[in-house]
């Protein structure tokens, strides 16, 4: 009896050691997008395996390939490539994703509204398998107000048209107080979180005595306490320029608003040389009068030494102040009246013109 366990023992152990000792293939290993949820954790040999993609994915082939677990528990090559389908992005959206006009299948699009308008639709939108967009773009509009309230003693005069009891987020309006009294605040408008101005408080206003200004007149005006609203215009003296608006006015606060500046003209400050001003090339001492009007720009002329050729430099003056390039060299009077031909201004002009020297306002024309 024992010697039959024995061979039964022994049957078992040879069958279990035939059934183990083969080859088997694991999973196989496959690209993204290749449906994995039909396959086995162990194959046997010879086995085959149909690849297909996953939904949302199109396949490099026709047909779908086969795969085969081989003795050597390796798999059969496969190219089976699987890549993602597209969604259109909505052409409005196009400048936000840098160009692009497709995304690919799980790809979210996430909305937001500028500070001022509600979301009307989904805040997010999903690619999906079949090239779609779960939700279609959403609308964003703008808050809603009620109608501001006129201050007392005056009115409200709207930027635009206004229909109904409401405004909308951005609509402006100036408050008016009866004269001579003025608002508390001149402007409102609808805000973002859905409110109007509240309204201004009328009450009179006074400017002081006019002042005048340097090297200016004040035109026109009585010298004498103005009152909201009323102007005082300026004039500069003559060859200067006026910077800012010549009218000021009474504002609000009770102060008047910007005083213009008078910009001093500029003496072009060389003595022999060429330049190149008001479309014109000049000789120094054929620029009568010698004044250029402040923002106006003077082009001198510099020699390029190791080229042997003249490059302009622009200068710019600026209330009395003309700087001189520094690469400027005024000829001896000898080289201006004798050489004049072989002065920057004319010879050959260079065909690059090198960098202005840090020290220099100037710059190459």
């Amino acid at each position: 009896m024992a010697s039959i366990w024995a061979f039964m023992l022994l049957s078992q152990a040879a069958l279990f050691t035939l059934v183990t000792s083969g080859k088997v293939c694991g999973r196989p290993h496959v690209m993204d997008g290749i449906d994995v949820s039909t396959l086995k954790r162990v194959f046997e040999v010879g086995e085959e395996v149909i690849l297909t993609c996953e939904q949302g994915y199109l396949p490099s082939t026709a047909t779908p390939p086969r795969i085969t677990c081989t003795a050597t528990g390796e798999w059969t090559p496969s190219n089976l490539a699987c890549s993602p389908k597209m969604c259109p992005i909505p052409r409005p959206l196009q400048p936000f994703a840098k160009g692009r006009i497709e995304a690919p299948f799980k790809s979210v699009l996430n909305f937001t509204c500028d500070e001022g308008y509600v979301m009307i639709g989904a805040n997010e939108s999903r690619c999906l398998h079949d090239g779609t967009w779960s939700h279609s773009t959403p609308l964003c509009k703008a808050v809603n107000c009620p109608l501001p309230k006129p201050p007392r003693d005056g009115k409200i005069v709207y930027d635009k048209p206004v229909t109904g009891t409401t405004t909308i987020y951005g609509q402006g309006w100036s408050y008016e107080c009866q004269l001579p009294k003025a608002p508390s605040h001149e402007r409102g408008s609808c805000m973002a979180d859905g409110t109007a101005t509240e309204p201004p408080v009328c009450r009179e206003v006074t400017c002081s005595v006019p002042t005048s200004i340097p090297n200016g007149v004040i035109a026109f005006a009585v010298m004498r306490p103005h009152g909201y609203r009323e102007k005082v215009r300026y004039a500069c003296n003559e060859h200067y320029t006026m910077i800012g608006d010549a009218e000021i006015r009474c504002q609000n606060t009770g102060n008047w608003s910007t005083k213009p500046v008078c910009m001093a003209p500029c003496t072009v400050g060389i003595k022999r040389g060429r330049i190149f001003y008001n479309a014109q090339k000049l000789w120094i001492a054929d620029l009568k009068p010698n004044r250029v009007l402040h923002g106006e720009h003077v082009v001198f002329y510099c020699l390029n030494k190791a080229e042997k050729c003249g490059y302009p430099v622009a200068s710019t003056c600026n209330n009395g102040n003309l700087p001189i390039p520094e690469c400027f060299e005024e000829p001896s009077k000898l080289d201006y009246t004798l050489k004049s031909k072989n002065l920057p201004s004319e010879i050959t002009m260079c065909a690059a013109s090198p960098p202005p020297s840090p020290r220099s306002s100037a710059t190459p024309a």
